[in-house]
């Protein structure tokens, strides 16, 4: 095991490597710099633009320009942001802990919630649960995160007054301890029942297909042929195997929820990465969009190789 998760460190070093590589080359190629943005449509002055091309290394060649970044990052310096002159550290920094505590619970509760309603309509499959759980599956599918946020504010905000629109806290109640945690709370309710209402249905399809397939092994027929319990056979041999494709789909999903919430965190006003994201990619800020590429990038390998390890643990068959 030692050797085989030392091998997948290598490897996610590498694949990194890449991801920033072939971000860094395709942002370059795309239109447009963020020093005419910076600068804005009606003061185009070629001078100014020189000097600020200049400032951020903007006027030399993108290998150049590639290299200087590498050996910047290898020291831990992600670099300063264009547009809101921070460093890149700091500003993405201070936005990863909103998105965790919105992203980590959500596909949790999502995880549980879509995996019951999926092992629920497997067992029963083709009766009235079964329409139901897909049904309402396939709704919550078929909706944007952005339009389901605003119906949730409409609901729960705007007409029950339930909870608050947006923001992560009532800056004006300058709430301390306790009762800003609980702020925290309240506030994070909309959006995070947004978050759980969108995973439901990938959970569902999932672990509902998963379980079906199981059913079907001729193992299974052989042990309902033998008069084994239903409830042994599902408990010992049905649901240790269809949880394995769970696994893997929460890990991809929580990595890629890291800066896959911008929707919700705009509609929202949360502050977290996905904001951040957007704004960069509008604003052609590269440092911020080199810094998210690469937290993106990393959890997304870590998850990778959390799931192969929770494999192993869940599964004795499979050996590295």
């Amino acid at each position: 095991m030692r050797k085989y998760i030392v091998k997948k460190l290598l490897i996610a070093v590498l694949t990194v490597f890449l991801v920033l590589t072939l971000n860094f080359v395709l942002m370059h190629a795309a239109p447009g710099d963020p020093v005419t943005i910076l600068l804005g449509k009606n003061n185009q002055n070629p001078t100014l633009k020189a000097e600020l091309m200049a400032k951020f290394g903007l006027d030399q060649p993108v290998f150049v320009q590639w290299v200087r970044y590498f050996t910047q990052l290898l020291k831990g310096d992600m670099g300063h942001s264009i547009i809101f002159s921070r460093p890149v550290t700091e500003l993405i920094g201070e936005k990863l802990l909103p998105t965790f505590i919105l992203v980590i619970p959500g596909s949790l509760i999502g995880m549980f919630i879509g995996t019951a309603m999926g092992i629920g309509a497997a067992r029963r499959e083709g009766k009235g649960l079964d329409a139901v759980y897909s049904t309402g599956a396939y709704f919550l599918n078929a909706m944007p995160s952005f339009w389901l946020a605003l119906m949730l504010i409409i609901i729960f905000s705007v007409r029950l007054g339930w909870f608050p629109a947006a923001g992560m806290v009532d800056v004006r109640a300058g709430n301390t301890g306790m009762a800003y945690y609980l702020d925290v709370l309240k506030h994070m309710a909309l959006p995070l029942f947004t978050l759980v209402l969108l995973d439901i249905p990938y959970y569902f399809r999932v672990a509902k297909s998963a379980v079906i397939q199981v059913n079907n092994e001729d193992y299974i027929m052989t042990y309902r042929a033998a008069g084994m319990d239903e409830k042994k056979i599902f408990r010992k041999y049905v649901f240790k195997n269809a949880i394995l494709p769970i696994v893997t789909v929460f890990g991809i999903t929580v990595a890629y929820l890291i800066t896959g919430v911008a929707f919700v965190e705009i509609v929202f006003a949360w502050p977290g990465t996905g904001r951040v994201m957007l704004q960069a990619i509008t604003q052609r800020d590269y440092p911020v969009l080199m810094g998210v590429y690469l937290i993106m990038s990393i959890t997304v390998c870590v998850a990778m190789i959390l799931v192969d390890v929770v494999y192993a643990l869940l599964d004795p068959r499979i050996r590295y």
